[in-house]
């Protein structure tokens, strides 16, 4: 009786953490960075190759939501960012997903971490198709369709297209295209 209810309790809490542990979606954005579109490029990252990797809970609840995007706070550590050959995994870091009726689905990824004792942010703004994402991102993080996606890099600072803005003090606030792929 004993090792029946021992083996009860224990596969019930193996199916109790295992969506735990396997609840999440991986993205990754890699790919070339540049041209320059706003800022002087300190870190020297125009054309080199630069990436955004981030572990999301498909449990997250949005810390805020309209009726076409949500934010989500994420977990210290869940975004690493390679850039200009320098690498940080976040101490802070948000992902907001927006679906407008008109023009592209976005991604944006908010990073604060610290590279060479110098603390700076970092915002990866993904562009992906129309209708990658769907209202589903308002209750949960959700992969987007189709994936891979071809990242095309803006032209304009703040403007359509994929880029990469990166603010440290001192260094002030440089934004940059990014050309790629994005999957998950």
């Amino acid at each position: 009786m004993f090792l029946r209810r021992g083996l009860l309790s224990a596969a019930v809490l193996t199916m109790g953490l295992c969506p735990l542990m396997a609840a999440s979606i991986t993205y990754t954005i890699s790919g070339t960075v540049g041209p320059v579109l706003s800022g002087s490029d300190p870190l020297g990252a125009d054309g080199k190759s630069g990436s955004v990797t981030a572990v999301v809970g498909t449990t997250l609840k949005p810390k805020t939501h309209t009726k076409t995007s949500a934010t989500y706070k994420l977990p210290a550590g869940a975004v690493t960012v390679h850039l200009a050959g320098k690498s940080f995994s976040a101490k802070t870091s948000t992902l907001k997903y927006t679906f407008p009726p008109a023009g592209p689905d976005t991604m944006v990824f908010t990073a604060t971490g610290s590279i060479d004792g110098f603390t700076g942010t970092v915002v990866g703004t993904v562009s992906l198709a129309k209708g990658s994402l769907t209202h589903l991102v308002t209750k949960h993080p959700q992969k987007f369709t189709p994936s891979p996606q071809t990242l095309t890099a803006a032209t304009t600072a703040g403007g359509p297209g994929s880029q990469i803005k990166y603010t440290a003090p001192i260094v002030g606030t440089t934004v940059l295209g990014l050309t790629g792929t994005a999957t998950n």
